[in-house]
């Protein structure tokens, strides 16, 4: 392994030079659209879920256990679907992330205070704007806490995706360097792939951060 600061200045003459830009913007890419599919898909899961008090006791031992499912497994499977483009990736993305939303996002909605729901039927509000406009607003902290635990995930089933079978992106540019040996490659992006999910981690949870000292819980 290299010296700390012999990675921070690979890390810098790689940025510099453009040569992996590309294959940068093609993981970053996809793991923005596989969050994005995450966050839709499982906040809306959530809503339904919540109102189905037996298809939530159903799926909920799935819940508890999907991690443990080997999602890679799937992926010749993915590639047969979906061919052999990034769909395959972004979907594995997508899976990863989108279980942490809905649990964060059901917890969220167990804690709506119970006066909010029913000012919301005495105003003859319809499920739609009971969502955007009450419950939703108030379950949003949680819903943060899973915004970020999919940025992890989404970047996890992005880049082992692409380690696996690709031909392009920063999973198969750390592949390739560690089968060569080139560490001045490899960790340089296994750092940068750290920064940016640090980063962005980061930024959600200052906003969690502004949202629980708007409502004086900070």
């Amino acid at each position: 392994m290299q010296p700390p600061h012999r990675i921070l200045t690979d890390l810098f003459a790689m940025l510099a030079t453009g040569a992996l830009n590309k294959a940068i913007a093609k993981t970053l890419g996809n793991a923005l659209i596989a969050f994005i599919i995450a966050m839709v898909v499982g906040v809306t899961s959530a809503i339904v879920i919540h109102r189905l008090r037996r298809v939530r006791d159903t799926l909920e031992p799935l819940f508890a256990t999907y991690y443990a499912i080997p999602v890679f497994a799937f992926y010749p499977m993915l590639i047969v679907l979906l061919g052999l483009g990034d769909a395959p990736q972004i979907f594995i993305g997508a899976m990863l992330g989108v279980v942490a939303v809905i649990v964060n996002t059901l917890n969220g909605l167990d804690r709506v205070p119970g006066v909010l729901l029913k000012t919301a039927r005495i105003n003859q509000m319809s499920p739609v704007d009971t969502a955007l406009r009450v419950t939703l607003p108030c379950a949003s902290p949680y819903i943060l806490t899973g915004a970020k635990l999919a940025v992890a995930y989404s970047l996890i089933g992005i880049i082992g995706a692409e380690f696996i079978m690709s031909s392009g992106g920063m999973g198969y540019e750390i592949s390739f360097a560690y089968n060569n040996f080139d560490n001045a490659t490899m960790y340089p992006l296994i750092l940068l792939i750290l920064l940016v999910s640090i980063s962005i981690n980061m930024m959600i949870a200052r906003w969690e951060k502004v949202l629980m000292a708007r409502r004086g819980l900070r």
